[in-house]
């Protein structure tokens, strides 16, 4: 184990970087590039520290699925008993593929269709936060037509500033997500009267990538207060629903242990009945993960450098979206004078960069690792410039596992159709 890399498997060896057991340089020759790589090891010691953080306490850890759906990422989840957060009936249906517990998933977003309300429904899981007042009536009515009453938790936006980037801020009342914390008493005692909604609990989320404990502690401090107040009115709730949001390192951001990070809130239900449920997905699986790619040239220019590699942002789209950080690593060390490169790939957008300004001694056709890609890296991939999508491989000891083939070409346009012949 390297502690100089944010993923705490990868080392290296005197022949290249290795995750686990195995080469980089292997993975690539095996399965190609560009090519996601998640390592085991590192996704079971992550699920495992919230497990012993929550010891002792009635608890439901529920990976959010959009942060990587991979089935083989969700079946291993699935296995060391986690529960799910998802956000679409195509979550849903992934979770149930890989084994994973309806009863144990609890369904989020804004923008619930009938169809997958139903189809929730139809599984029994755990918990809908509901995020609007129509939302609620929609499922009362899909809930009584199935002959069912649905668990139901009101996902309450605190109105706190949780410090993040913007575009992941969720809890700030000028958001899209949630209800109003000051609606919320109304609407908690409006479901309690429908006859096929079950009040269940009450759930929060501010956002992602978060270092510090602080905002979610007061959040917790408001929620406390309403749950309470619920109660006078003879409302009493079984769980609460955190979120999730705790951040990772991609460059040298120290984000808290998990322990740490939960102690305020632990601290805060000291003594209480209610279940404690997290939602969390970058610090699972975001370490456990890196993107490998190949230098296709190397092109110097009159003002930056550039090296062109075989993956793009259609691949990883966080550093075009949000200019996000990865850090950039060489699989094989060269003795030759590093230069400084921009990262790009392919793709016909001056905004398809993968990194600014990298150190690097390489030569065209060396492999790359960007690192800290195992959240938000494939699950928002795309096909754009009828690019075909990378493959995934898990890591596990010495042996590597496919989890997800390489995208064919043909594969992109099997659904469309052309014009009839003139």
């Amino acid at each position: 184990m390297n502690p100089d890399f944010p993923i705490p498997t990868l080392s290296r060896s005197a022949t290249g970087l290795t995750l686990e057991g195995v080469e980089l340089a292997e993975i690539a020759a095996r399965f190609g590039t560009p090519t996601y790589v998640y390592s085991l090891s590192a996704l079971r010691d992550a699920f495992a520290a919230y497990q012993a953080a929550l010891a002792g306490r009635k608890s439901l850890v529920c990976y959010a699925v959009k942060a990587n759906s991979n089935l083989g990422v969700l079946s291993a989840f699935a296995r060391w008993g986690a529960g799910f957060d998802i956000v679409s009936g195509g979550e849903l249906a992934r979770v149930i593929a890989a084994g994973g517990d309806p009863g144990k998933t609890v369904f989020s977003g804004v923008g619930k269709s009938a169809a997958e309300l139903r189809q929730a429904l139809e599984a029994d899981i755990r918990c809908f936060n509901v995020e609007s007042s129509a939302e609620l009536e929609r499922l009362n009515m899909i809930a009584g037509e199935l002959g069912k009453r649905a668990p139901i938790a009101f996902r309450v936006n605190p109105d706190v500033d949780p410090k993040t980037h913007p575009y992941i801020s969720t809890g700030l009342r000028n958001n899209k997500f949630g209800v109003a914390f000051d609606d919320a008493r109304t609407l908690y005692r409006h479901a309690a009267t429908l006859p096929h909604i079950s009040v269940s609990g009450i759930a929060c989320h501010i956002g992602s990538q978060l270092l510090d404990p602080a905002p979610m502690a007061e959040a917790t401090d408001k929620l406390l207060a309403l749950v309470d107040a619920l109660k006078s009115d003879g409302i009493t709730l079984d769980h609460f629903d955190f979120g999730g949001g705790l951040g990772i390192r991609y460059r040298d951001e120290t984000p808290p242990a998990v322990a740490d990070y939960l102690a305020p809130l632990i601290e805060r239900l000291a003594g209480r009945h209610e279940e404690i449920c997290f939602e969390p997905g970058r610090s699972l699986v975001g370490n456990a993960g890196l993107l490998l790619t190949r230098i296709e040239y190397l092109k110097h220019g009159e003002e930056k450098n550039f090296a062109i590699v075989d993956a793009a942002m259609n691949d990883l789209i966080r550093p075009a979206l949000y200019d996000a950080y990865h850090e950039v690593v060489a699989v094989r060390e060269r003795e030759t004078t590093a230069e400084v490169f921009e990262i790009v790939g392919p793709i016909c957008e001056s905004g398809d960069f993968l990194a600014h300004d990298r150190s690097l001694a390489v030569q065209q056709g060396d492999l790359l690792a960007l690192l800290s890609a195992g959240a938000y890296g494939m699950g928002m991939s795309s096909n754009y410039n009828t690019r075909a999508r990378a493959a995934e491989v898990i890591v596990d000891g010495e042996q590597v596992l496919l989890v997800r083939e390489r995208e064919t070409i043909e594969a992109l346009f099997a659904l469309e159709r052309a014009l009839p012949p003139a």
